[in-house]
């Protein structure tokens, strides 16, 4: 039986991945995502249903468009297998239960916005809209721990808007902003304390190499990290926490 929801978790992971791609190219080009067809990006050949099977329709197809044959982006699969992946962990993590489903949708979302945010220095309102409607849900069924989640909202989030007034949106973006504020709303103040910290450390860490090997420039979209820090956080937080401060006698 678990063998078995995992593949029903895996796949319904990579046909919502398989969304996440139609979203990452149109929203950036302010083109539909819902009415617009699929289509080949250099001929316009409208794709047939089995041109959209995730991941087995690149496999088959060779990466390779039917019709003219232009190279079809590794970003299809990468993006449909890791978000497949990516739920069954959820699965395995926290059951069959509302919580997984609600942390799948953030890590579908977060998959999303990172790739958004690295190429563009933009984070779409509508990824954090859409984290703001899970974590409102999140507070209605776990509504006994509410003021951990309400706290959670303004703990980072708060802090980094002071940083966007005084400097004028020049040392964080306001995107930024809003993504730590949801995501606290849905994790609550100490995850997302936690999710702060490690975005900010392996940004640091990580841009710092890019800068050195490949020469990227002094700024940085922090999406990417922020969200990989939430990520660390919702899997393995509680267990970070509960092992630093056992380090230092405090229960948490």
């Amino acid at each position: 039986m678990d063998v078995l929801l995992y593949v029903m978790y895996f796949l319904y992971g990579i046909v919502i991945g398989s969304f996440l791609n139609v979203c990452i190219y149109r929203i950036p080009k302010k083109e539909g995502i819902v009415k617009i067809r699929s289509h080949c990006m250099k001929c316009s050949y409208q794709l047939k249903w089995y041109d959209l099977v995730p991941l087995f329709s690149w496999v088959f197809l060779r990466g390779k468009c039917r019709k003219c044959k232009e190279k079809i982006s590794v970003q299809y699969p990468l993006i449909e297998g890791l978000n497949g992946i990516l739920y069954v962990i959820s699965f395995i993590k926290f059951g069959l239960s509302i919580e997984s489903l609600l942390y799948c949708l953030l890590f579908s979302a977060l998959l999303a916005l990172s790739i958004i945010d690295f190429r563009t220095y933009e984070i779409p309102v509508g990824f954090n809209i859409f984290i703001l409607v899970l974590g409102m849900i999140h507070v209605a069924v776990d509504y006994n721990n509410w003021l951990d989640y309400v706290i959670g909202f303004v703990s980072v989030s708060g802090f980094l808007f002071l940083i966007y007034l005084i400097s004028r949106g020049r040392g964080i973006g306001g995107g930024d902003v809003k993504l730590m504020a949801v995501c606290g709303l849905l994790i609550g103040w100490k995850l997302i304390i936690l999710s702060f910290m490690l975005g900010c450390v392996l940004g640091a860490v990580i841009h710092v190499i890019r800068m050195k090997v490949s020469g990227e420039g002094r700024v940085l979209a922090l999406g990417p990290y922020l969200s990989l820090g939430v990520f660390i956080s919702v899997l393995f937080g509680m267990n970070i926490l509960t092992w630093y401060f056992g380090l230092l006698g405090i229960a948490i």
